[in-house]
């Protein structure tokens, strides 16, 4: 399991309830999405996927398995943290750490509640955190790149590869631009993501609002869209209150409390679904009476990775997999229907994975 997200913000926005309605939520609902705790603000949660349920009625499944996704669950960030103010030292290194980042904002007014800036501006907010990751990128590089220069002069072929998209980023970085602006090649993706920078990965903006707003969102929320929109990020919103509240009502009051709120999900079903398309993940399913699975692989993923997923033999003797589109699956009654409808393929090991696949896969070692 190697993907993650780090929720991350500043001191009381509600990133450690949007964090703790997450484990409670899993631990709650364990037969279904399990949740298992790595470390104190490490945890797992099985990504809401109603094609699994479904496959498993189809299939009499005994036991259904949804894909997980990590949640790490970050110190909070102040001004100066790239200098190592607060916790600033020990909040770089976990998000570095961290595949994407889930940026809680606070958008809510609670007198009761303090603000480290004084006043709620969550646009602000993001600005401050986005400067000093920016500002630990730039010290890093300017760190780093001499040495290589040097080696690259002296015919190092990797140091030239590295160093020349360094000075690529660079200026990004001292224009104020996070990393992730900078075009960089397919071939080039491997040393950019060597680098570890923080404004390399991207950014999923979570709007805490009160619970009036939970729904449709309100002022602040809109200006964190806004902002969104003109970065391509994206954005969710939740009352972190609310899913605090859901996480622990028993299973058949859950729909009622969240219709009386005007929602048809938890909060957390977006955050998790986001922060999984923000990874450019995708899932595909292995089908039959024992367990419905559903497992996780990469967008562009070819079937033998997809084999390599479930164990490394699979992908090392990797021969053919029998493959059936969802779609194709529901509509034709399961397996043995798309089997007599011809609709059940075996493709090789070019074959690019699509997301709702359900394998088989034949291999020998």
């Amino acid at each position: 399991m190697g993907f993650n997200c780090g929720i991350v913000g500043l001191p009381n926005v509600g990133k450690s309830t949007l964090f703790n309605a997450l484990t409670s939520t899993a631990a709650a609902e364990a037969a279904n999405y399990p949740f298992c705790t790595i470390e104190p603000n490490v945890g797992r949660v099985g990504v809401p996927d109603p094609r699994l349920e479904k496959l498993a009625v189809m299939a009499k499944s005994a036991k259904v398995v949804p894909t997980q996704l990590e949640f790490v669950d970050i110190a909070g960030l102040v001004r100066g943290a790239s200098k190592g103010e607060g916790l600033g030292n020990q909040f770089l290194a976990n998000i570095r750490e961290t595949d994407a980042i889930v940026h809680v904002l606070r958008c809510f007014e609670d007198t009761d509640i303090t603000h480290v800036e004084g006043s709620v501006d969550p646009v602000r907010d993001a600005e401050t955190v986005e400067t000093e990751l920016m500002l630990a990128d730039l010290d890093s590089l300017e760190k780093r790149l001499p040495p290589l220069q040097k080696k690259a002069k002296g015919g190092d072929k990797e140091a030239k590869a590295q160093a020349d998209l360094m000075e690529r980023i660079l200026p990004v970085l001292r224009e104020g631009k996070p990393a992730r602006t900078v075009k960089v090649d397919t071939d080039e993706m491997p040393l950019f993501k060597q680098m570890q920078l923080l404004t390399g990965k991207p950014v999923l903006y979570v709007c805490n609002v009160e619970e009036a707003s939970a729904a449709s969102g309100n002022a602040f929320s809109k200006r964190v869209e806004e902002m969104a929109a003109r970065q391509g990020a994206a954005t969710v919103v939740i009352s972190a209150a609310i899913e605090a509240e859901v996480s622990q009502l028993p299973p058949e009051d859950k729909d009622e409390y969240l219709a009386s709120m005007g929602l048809e999900e938890p909060g957390l079903n977006r955050v998790i679904r986001a922060g999984y398309g923000l990874l450019n993940l995708l899932t595909f399913f292995t089908v039959g009476p024992k367990e419905a699975r559903a497992w996780t692989v990469r967008k562009g993923a070819k079937a033998p990775e997809a084999a390599g997923v479930i164990h490394t033999d699979f992908e090392r003797g990797f021969i053919k997999a029998e493959t059936i589109s969802y779609a194709d699956y529901v509509a034709l009654g399961g397996e043995q229907g798309a089997k007599d409808a011809g609709k059940m393929r075996m493709e090789g090991k070019e074959y690019v994975v699509q997301d709702g696949d359900i394998f088989h896969f034949r291999f020998n070692v």
